[in-house]
């Protein structure tokens, strides 16, 4: 299970290290993409054929099914983790996720996010100030 927060930095290559704890779960390479909220989405393979299967399933009728896979799809690519725990991530994540140097990555169960510390921060404050609201929410999902 991939849990917990990380700061780290993106060198000048694009390079990010991965933390040493998500390694294991992670593999030797996994997907990452444009995920929600501005951040990028990290899946390990096993969890990455699971949202394969159900992306197929999306009915190609419907316009914003089109869309979302699309725009998944066109972003993911395949990183492989270095000797030194690197990966690199493509220009065109970086900008997306507005990541320029600092950046977060947080482990969210079957996935990592990985964030700019600028956006997590935002987040994290809207997140905390609003939680009981939120939680009560989350019963309408059986939590």
């Amino acid at each position: 299970m991939l849990i917990g927060e990380y700061q780290h930095n993106i060198d000048t290559k694009g390079r990010l290290i991965m933390p040493a704890k998500f390694r294991p779960d992670l593999g030797t390479s996994f997907i990452v993409t444009r995920g929600l909220d501005g951040c990028l989405f990290g899946y390990p393979r096993s969890s990455w054929d699971s949202i394969e299967e159900k992306l197929k399933q999306l009915p190609l009728a419907k316009k914003d099914a089109r869309k979302f896979a699309r725009f998944f799809y066109s972003a993911a690519t395949e990183v492989e983790i270095d000797k030194q725990g690197r990966i690199n991530l493509p220009k065109n994540l970086l900008e997306f996720a507005k990541i320029d140097k600092e950046c977060r990555v947080i482990g969210v169960s079957d996935r990592i996010e990985i964030w700019s510390s600028e956006l997590w921060e935002d987040f994290a404050i809207d997140a905390e100030e609003n939680f009981e609201t939120i939680a009560e929410e989350m019963i309408d999902f059986g939590f």
